[in-house]
């Protein structure tokens, strides 16, 4: 695991894009793993910055979402599909179903069905060259809360109150309205990527951050599984770096990395 320490959230995106650019450029086919929410925005709007420049072409990618509600219709602008839409794809040339995700709108009935579905899609696509993932305030990652196993595929989960808490501004700041289930890309499904970048920003990631990162392996912190990964980034800035007793050495560890050593 790599541990990145930057001065913003905004040098944390730029270092994200960088290594997102680098795939797109070197692999003929990228499959990339997306998730939603508040830490990847801004790397999001980098990506979208280097498209309008010319940099970036997103015209051979594949993506999948990480996560999505069950029971919400796909064009509900609440949904995970709508969100990534908005904020990322639809300002970028991806083709028109570029875009995977979990077929979950029918309800928990079908659920089952349509996460093994998922994961099929995933297996036929040659896998995920690289994955974008946050991590939540109790250290889960995608929707994988403790105590998650950590050889779990892609799957129905149930959702926490404090998770449902968390997305209650999606939901008219009432939890009640949350979604009570969720389909997700399981820890072994996740750490089956071959590139995990995992972004976290801000005072309140600090403590998930220092338990995933130098706490035990321990499924009551999902993230803590990505210490088991041979390419694992951890990009934070000095908000989410607070907590972290080595910040020291991660910080030399990066400044003097060889110039062909991207992250």
């Amino acid at each position: 695991m790599e541990i990145v320490i930057t001065r913003s959230p905004r040098e944390a995106a730029i270092i994200a894009a960088g290594a997102i650019e680098r795939l797109l450029l070197d692999v003929d086919r990228p499959v990339m793993g997306l998730a939603t929410g508040s830490s990847p925005l801004p790397t999001y709007r980098e990506l979208i910055d280097r498209h309008r420049n010319g940099q970036l072409r997103f015209t051979r990618a594949k993506f999948f979402l990480l996560d999505e509600y069950v029971g919400l219709d796909s064009e509900d602008p609440r949904s995970f599909r709508s969100f990534i839409n908005s904020y990322f794809l639809d300002h970028v040339d991806a083709p028109a179903g570029a875009l995977a995700v979990p077929e979950c709108a029918k309800g928990d009935s079908a659920a089952v069905g349509a996460a093994e579905a998922y994961e099929q899609r995933i297996t036929d696509a040659g896998g995920i060259d690289l994955l974008l993932l946050g991590i939540g305030g109790n250290g889960h990652i995608g929707f994988n809360e403790p105590p998650s196993s950590f050889g779990s595929r892609t799957r129905l989960k149930t959702l926490t109150a404090q998770t449902r808490q968390d997305n209650a501004g999606y939901f008219d700041n009432d939890p009640a309205k949350a979604p009570r289930h969720a389909i997700t890309l399981g820890i072994g499904t996740i750490l089956e990527a071959r590139h995990i970048l995992l972004i976290a920003t801000g005072e309140a990631k600090s403590e998930p951050i220092v338990r995933a990162v130098e706490g035990p392996i321990t499924a009551m912190v999902p993230a803590s599984a990505l210490q088991l990964h041979p390419h694992a980034t951890v990009i934070v800035d000095e908000e989410a770096a607070r907590q972290l007793e080595h910040a020291a050495y991660y910080r030399e560890a990066y400044r003097n990395k060889p110039a062909w050593q991207h992250i």
